[in-house]
């Protein structure tokens, strides 16, 4: 599975590591994306994907056990 989430299509930025010289150097930042089994909202199907925390904590989607 890849790092992006299903529903809202978030997927790994770029930023900068800072050093106390103040050097900079690229660095992926990554979202927080779990594997499971779910509905969403106004459907009955379930599916399995990555979903960000952020979607599953708004209600967007709701966890299938």
């Amino acid at each position: 599975m890849s790092k992006i989430c299903v529903i809202c299509s978030k997927g790994p930025k770029i930023a900068c590591n800072v050093s106390n010289a103040n050097n900079k150097t690229k660095r992926w930042v990554y979202p927080n994306v779990q594997i499971m089994r779910f509905t969403v909202k106004g459907s009955k199907s379930v599916k399995r994907g990555s979903v960000c925390t952020k979607c599953l904590k708004s209600g967007k989607i709701e966890k299938v056990i």
